[in-house]
This record gives C-alpha cells, sequence and structure tokens, in this order.
C-alpha cells in the first residue's frame, strides 16, 4: 500500500487529488494540508511514501516544501503537480529534490500511474516539461557560441547599418563602400548566419549579441 499526502492550497484541486488517491486500490491518503507550514508538520508526523506538491502555496513555495522533505524525510518520493510550466521552476523543483513533474491538467490515470511509477524507481515528467529539460542540456550550436569570431569587423559594420533599414546602396554611403562590395558583405552575413533575409539576420545577429542598436 502506498501512502500518499498532498500540499495544495486549492481546496477544489486538493479534494480532486485526494479523491484520484483514494479510488486507487494499492494507494492510501494519510494526510493533506494547505500550505506550507503544515505540510511541513506532516511530513515531521506521517509516514509517507509519496507527497504531492503545488508549488504556488500561500505562506511559501512548494520548492521550500521539498527541500524539508529531502532533508527530514529522504525515503519520500516527491511529485510536484502544478499549474507552473516555466524553465524556472522546473529546474528549481528538480534541484531541490523533487522526483516527478506533473502539470494539474494531468487526467486521474496520468497522475496514479505517475505515483506507481515514482514508486517502481521512475521520474515521471509532464511532456512540455521534458522539452525544458533536454534543452537545458542540449549542446548549443556553434554559431550561438561563438558568433563574434563567425562575422569579420567589416561584416558586423555593415550588419549594424542594414539593421537601422537602410538599403545596400544607402549603406554603401554611410561607409563609403561600393554597393557590390556592401552586397557581397551582406550575402556572407546571411551565410554565416545561416539565414535568408534582412529581418532573420537582424534577430540571429541580436540573438548572438552582435548588435547594438
Amino acid at each position: 500500500m502506498i501512502s500518499v499526502a498532498i500540499v495544495d492550497d486549492n481546496e477544489v484541486h486538493r479534494n480532486r487529488l485526494g479523491e484520484a488517491v483514494r479510488s486507487c486500490e494499492g494507494m492510501a491518503l494519510v494526510g493533506t494540508a494547505s500550505d506550507a507550514e503544515s505540510a511541513c508538520r506532516l511530513l515531521r508526523e506521517a509516514s509517507i511514501d509519496v507527497l504531492l506538491v503545488d508549488l504556488g502555496l500561500p505562506d511559501r513555495s512548494g520548492v521550500e516544501v521539498i527541500r524539508f522533505a529531502r532533508q527530514h524525510r529522504p525515503q519520500t518520493d516527491l511529485l510536484v503537480v502544478t499549474v507552473f510550466t516555466d524553465e524556472r521552476h522546473v529546474f528549481r523543483s528538480i534541484e531541490a529534490g523533487a522526483t516527478g513533474y506533473l502539470l494539474k491538467d494531468a487526467s486521474v490515470a496520468e497522475l496514479r500511474a505517475a505515483i506507481f511509477e515514482l514508486r517502481a524507481g521512475g521520474s515521471p515528467i509532464s511532456p512540455l516539461m521534458a522539452r525544458h529539460l533536454l534543452n537545458r542540456f542540449r549542446p548549443v550550436p556553434a554559431k550561438a557560441t561563438d558568433g563574434k569570431a563567425m562575422l569579420s569587423a567589416r561584416e558586423v559594420e555593415v550588419l549594424q547599418v542594414v539593421a537601422k533599414g537602410m538599403s545596400v546602396a544607402e549603406t554603401a554611403g554611410v561607409l563609403h563602400l561600393s554597393p557590390m562590395t556592401v552586397a557581397t558583405h551582406v550575402k556572407n552575413i546571411y551565410r554565416k548566419l545561416a539565414v535568408n533575409s534582412r529581418t532573420e539576420a537582424v534577430y540571429e545577429a541580436g540573438r548572438l549579441g552582435l548588435l547594438v542598436l
């Protein structure tokens, strides 16, 4: 029998999670809490296999509950169940010790499966959250790390003027170059940044920190 406790300040959602646990064979609901203080007290008093934790609690962040649980109940699996989908919350939760991360729109079946998976040694994560993690550890393309080295000083100068909306002829006049020379530079800039238009070039160069507008 898996003992489960719930930490969520939203009564409707807390009751929904509670019913999903109570009605599932192999699980037992051993407690609920609506804030961080009550959650920490519950962790001190009860033996809990899986703690379902919301991050948006009224007194403190659910991340602090996760840290407390990791320090005082290291055998407890910690499953975040929240509305937060941004990378910051995902990484803070995992760094604090969360062993799973689901969104509140997860179905009852998904929630139950996640609890069983946790106790089997897995780490259930919503697909969107998994994408954040993959993006975090995916190797950065070379052009995003050495952008300034990719373009020559003259190409950066040309791009700086072109980014202001000037035509090739106008850019040539500003930089005292021939239009053909400017056109060649622009062509090389597009090739090096792997783009096909002025808008894309400006965006990519801005992302790489090449432009000062």
